[in-house]
């Protein structure tokens, strides 16, 4: 059976939103997620690291549209594996595990992956929004398209905007 790794933070989660919302919340600035293509988050967010180390910035982060479906669909179909790289923020390790039992509760606790590198992990399919983690992946390579990774062009990459777009590969 295909094994399928899913990222988290910009795949499942919309960062983005959340990002927008907490700068919008504490400097009253409306960043238009529009303006930020090829920015980085620490440059498109001046406030990103203090908002990504506040308690509850993870449990409440919105849905990405489509995935709950999807993921649905993968999880009957597939191996699938949620893999999160969240030792950097350790807060965030309890506000994933919760968010996911929240939100896609047909994923159990041995599909869940909290690492500090995802070098280590090895499957059929990656999905992912930054680059760094599909580089050394072995399998095939799904990028999620977010601002900070629109102006990457790698052959090595399949790339897709939406949940729907993948749906119709997988």
């Amino acid at each position: 059976m295909k094994k399928v790794i899913v990222d988290m933070d910009g795949v499942m989660a919309d960062v983005y939103r959340q990002l927008v919302k907490f700068e919008k919340r504490d400097s009253g600035n409306e960043i238009e997620i529009s303006g930020l293509t090829g920015l980085p988050e620490i440059e498109a967010f001046p406030n990103g690291k203090k908002h990504v180390n506040e308690v509850g910035f993870f449990r409440t982060l919105p849905v990405m549209e489509g995935s709950r479906d999807a993921l649905e669909y993968i999880n009957n179909k597939y191996e699938l594996y949620i893999v999160s790289a969240g030792m950097e923020f350790p807060n965030s390790l309890r506000e994933k595990f919760d968010w996911l039992a929240e939100h896609f509760p047909f994923i159990s606790w041995e599909q869940i992956v909290l690492c500090g590198s995802k070098k280590v992990v090895h499957g059929d399919v990656m999905i992912d929004d930054y680059p760094k983690n599909l580089d050394h992946f072995a399998g095939e390579k799904f990028i999620f398209t977010q601002p900070h990774n629109e102006l990457i062009e790698n052959d090595h990459y399949k790339r897709f905007s939406s949940w729907e777009e993948i749906m119709n590969v997988l």
